[in-house]
């Protein structure tokens, strides 16, 4: 049986390379940082979500490796049955305090976080309404669920109460967007999107992933950017991005909510605790944040800087002051070979492409980090320069 299917396998991967989809996963020898090792040699990372550095900051490891020592390397359970420490309690309790939340629930991952959000809080009495460019977590999560499903433009209020208004027979509504758009940059406007629920009796919940850690007052995320912490009723986000770097997920959110998450939501009652390394690191991240504003200036800076001469080199970027800053190339071949030649350059970026963007769309999603310095900007922005004259010549 397999023999035949394994043609048919071979057959899609054969597409998927001869369009220009196929993705590589390059090896890199070294730990997460601004500049990394990989086999053609040490290259500038410029495709990390590592916002913050934080990701080989000492103080984290440090903390990593006196909680191997306390706590141990995995609970090897799951929450319910004995896998919860006073650490897993202690930063649930932060990340509450830190988002000003009600309560935190962690997961392994925020895919897991969203994955069991939807079908714990919905039935088929229920409406989603989601905005169009939401992770890939967000629509797996919603499709868990009974609930009607509305899809709204993105970032487009008038759309989105359109959507609200045909929602309005549904028991609950829950609006849910990014708060930051993990392929664009863009941030979504939470201050009108909170009018709009409070206007048609809906809920709100934000992924906040690209956000937490370096976004708005103190870093809390985009509602806190926007004022309105006290109007979403749930935030979902990781700590494998600016919180550290490692894994993890969590919800922070009504107290209602986190309680019944706790008895209901599928990925948290079936996995496995999260590793206390990575919660207790994760605490030490929390501690540095409360001093990190010139880690989070440094981080605007460098997004600017490269945003500025990016532009000036006639290179397209969408618009926008989030250090995610996509290149637009359009082809998805012109992109895998962009980010070659600029590998070879000694810059490390990914060329991303459908399905991961809208088909046509392909492009290079360069991440600023606090760790680059000036230089190492000016360097990429040549690189791609001679990149493009190299693709052109």
């Amino acid at each position: 049986m397999y023999a035949n299917v394994r043609d048919d396998l071979q057959k899609t991967l054969d597409e998927i390379k001869e369009a220009g989809l196929f993705k590589p996963e390059r090896v890199i020898s070294t730990p997460q940082s601004a500049s990394v090792s990989v086999p053609s040699g040490d290259v500038l990372n410029f495709c990390a979500n590592n916002y913050l550095g934080l990701a080989d900051h000492p103080e984290v490891i440090a903390a990593a490796k006196d909680a191997l020592d306390r706590w141990g390397y995995g609970m090897a359970s799951v929450r319910f049955i004995c896998g919860t420490q006073d650490v897993h309690k202690e930063l649930e309790g932060r990340l509450s305090a830190f988002l000003g939340q009600e309560d935190t629930i962690l997961y392994s991952s925020c895919f897991d976080a969203n994955g069991g959000v939807f079908e714990t809080l919905l039935d088929a009495q229920d409406a989603v309404i989601s905005d169009a460019l939401n992770h890939a977590s967000i629509i797996d999560g919603i499709r868990l669920s009974k609930a009607a499903r509305f899809r709204y433009a993105n970032r487009d209020m008038a759309d989105l109460e359109a959507k609200l208004k045909e929602a309005s027979g549904a028991r609950r509504r829950l609006i849910v967007t990014d708060g930051v758009f993990s392929m664009d940059g863009y941030i979504a406007p939470l201050q009108e999107i909170c009018d709009l629920a409070d206007r048609y009796d809906a809920m709100v919940m934000v992924d906040d992933s690209h956000a937490v850690g370096f976004t708005g007052p103190g870093g809390a995320g985009t509602p806190a950017l926007h004022g309105v912490s006290d109007r979403v009723d749930i935030i979902t986000g990781t700590l494998g991005k600016a919180l550290g770097g490692a894994s993890g997920g969590y919800v922070a959110a009504r107290a209602e909510i986190v309680a019944l998450l706790r008895q209901r939501s599928r990925p948290y009652l079936f996995s496995n605790s999260l590793a206390p390394v990575i919660a207790a690191a994760s605490l030490k991240v929390l501690d540095l944040l409360e001093s990190a504003g010139d880690l989070r200036e440094k981080l605007a800076a460098n997004t600017t800087l490269f945003r500025t001469r990016m532009t000036e080199a006639g290179f397209e970027i969408l618009p926008g002051e989030h250090p995610i800053a996509p290149v637009m190339i359009g082809d998805a071949a012109e992109a895998a070979r962009m980010a070659e030649l600029l590998l070879e350059r000694g810059v490390y970026v990914i060329g991303f492409s459908y399905p991961v963007v809208p088909m046509g769309a392909a492009r290079i999603r360069v991440q600023l980090s606090a760790a680059h310095s000036t230089e190492d900007i000016e360097k990429t922005v040549a690189a791609f320069v001679d990149a493009r004259a190299s693709m052109k010549g």
